[in-house]
């Protein structure tokens, strides 16, 4: 993966630190600062909920400019307990636990203002953090914006999808009962929280297979073999399919309609124009919420951070913003 950044991202380095966050209810969070120790602070918000940080996610920062945080959120990566154990316990895992781990972990660090970076999930985490915590927020730049709206989930995972992937469609139905395929979160929450690993997971690789095949605007077998791990698939779908059954414990809109809360902060929207994921339609509407951001439609991608025009897109953002104080 890193191979095809080559030339678009920065150099691959290591992290100065790191080290585990005591977030409360028995969860430690995996955390590591990596680039310039007297930079620019910038934390990265992870997608998923559940897919944990990767060392290339490092390159979308100039390292001489940046001092880089890194995370793993709840239940996911190093951080601990993992959510593949089969007596893994989600009831502390929600999105205001994440939004106060955020605020702990800068307090920790000694930051008085960062900057935002997430895609994805980490798109609707970002906004929610900004939206409690503005004076806390430098700038803060998005790819694939997703907010977990009703129509946004029912897009991707109740069938809209289907009607571009119907062969991968039928791979993700076809571990549930025909009479329960009219609530697929549903059925699959029922599976992915069963006990019994025969279960769970089949199921988390199942779930986590149909988002890894169609990230990309081109098949990418090398993404979907790393994203399918069986202990990382069935983390990655029980903390996915968890938020997506509370619908994120927002309101429904909830995020857009808090928009203006974030009048007064720098932003870029980089969003694919053929993201099946996540479609362009949520990254117009919170531009139009917020039009101050700065959106920037890539012709030629989906949704994934490691296709070239969003990963050129990102880092000419973060270069953008890397002197602003």
């Amino acid at each position: 993966m890193s191979t095809d950044l080559d030339g678009i991202l920065y150099p691959s380095i290591e992290p100065y630190e790191t080290g585990m966050l005591i977030a409360g209810e028995g969860n430690r969070l995996y955390w590591e600062q990596s680039g310039n120790p007297d930079g620019k602070p910038v934390v990265f918000l992870h997608g998923g909920p559940g897919a944990g940080t990767s060392p290339w996610q490092r390159r979308f920062f100039d390292p001489e400019r940046y001092r880089i945080i890194l995370f793993d959120q709840r239940g996911c990566g190093l951080s601990t307990p993992h959510a593949s154990e089969p007596a893994a316990d989600l009831r502390h895992n929600t999105t205001w636990h994440l939004v106060a781990d955020i605020e702990l972990l800068r307090r920790n660090l000694g930051i008085d203002r960062w900057q935002v970076f997430g895609g994805s999930w980490g798109s609707a985490l970002a906004l929610a953090y900004a939206e409690s915590h503005p004076d806390a927020v430098t700038e803060i730049v998005l790819r694939g914006v997703f907010t977990l709206r009703r129509h946004e989930l029912e897009w991707f995972y109740e069938g809209g999808a289907s009607s571009i992937f119907p062969d991968l469609w039928e791979d993700f139905i076809a571990p549930i009962p025909l009479l329960e395929r009219s609530h697929l979160i549903e059925a699959y929450h029922r599976r992915l929280s069963d006990p019994d690993p025969a279960v769970h997971v089949p199921a988390g690789v199942a779930w986590t297979t149909w988002e890894a095949a169609t990230l990309t605007l081109l098949p990418d077998a090398d993404l979907v073999a790393g994203m399918t791990e069986p202990a990382a698939a069935t983390a990655f779908a029980r903390i996915e399919n968890h938020y997506f059954v509370n619908r994120g414990w927002f309101d429904e809109g909830q995020l857009i309609a808090r928009a203006p809360a974030l009048r007064g902060i720098p932003g870029v929207i980089v969003q694919g124009r053929y993201d099946v994921c996540t479609p362009i339609m949520t990254a117009w509407d919170l531009h139009r919420a917020w039009p101050e951001a700065e959106l920037v439609v890539v012709p030629d991608a989906g949704h994934s951070a490691t296709e070239p025009g969003i990963a050129r897109a990102l880092r000419a953002a973060t270069d953008h913003f890397a002197d602003a104080r």
